[in-house]
């Protein structure tokens, strides 16, 4: 039986390392951002929603939503749902489309996304000050180079 070269194995195992690295450092970093909208009442995936409410500065349908979000329209419906719950967010009839719904922002809506995005910029850039300037630029190449 005749095993593989060492070199092969070697980068298959440094493969796998790099690999899991990314993936665990990547869930750690989801987290330090949760950590830090959480308080607000605030999710990642519910900023999502406000972001691009914010960005048209006036309502949006939720297929529109669905579609800025790579997301099937239910998840979509149920996460307007909370933030029309938590009073963030307004449905209202698509005149346009009389089977259509629109959401817009409400005006705590517009304060909670304001608060969400600053708390969220300042934990990124807590996160890249972890790193030094030529650390962060070797990191956003290899990034980007992945994708």
């Amino acid at each position: 039986m005749r095993k593989p070269p060492r070199k092969r194995t070697r980068r298959a195992a440094t493969a796998s390392a790099v690999v899991s690295s990314l993936l665990e450092t990547a869930e750690a970093v989801e987290a330090r951002l949760e950590a830090a909208v959480s308080p607000l009442g605030l999710s990642l995936a519910k900023l999502g929603v406000l972001h691009p409410l914010a960005e048209a500065r006036g309502p949006l349908p939720l297929s529109a939503l669905a579609e800025r979000q790579h997301c099937v329209r239910s998840n979509i419906t149920q996460l307007v749902d909370r933030l029309e719950k938590d009073g963030l967010v307004r449905r209202r009839p698509d005149p346009g489309d009389r089977r259509g719904v629109l959401a817009a922002l409400t005006p705590a809506g517009e304060q909670a996304y304001a608060k969400g995005m600053r708390a969220l910029v300042e934990t990124q850039q807590a996160i890249v000050r972890t790193l030094d300037a030529g650390d962060a630029k070797s990191l956003k190449s290899a990034l980007d180079a992945l994708t």
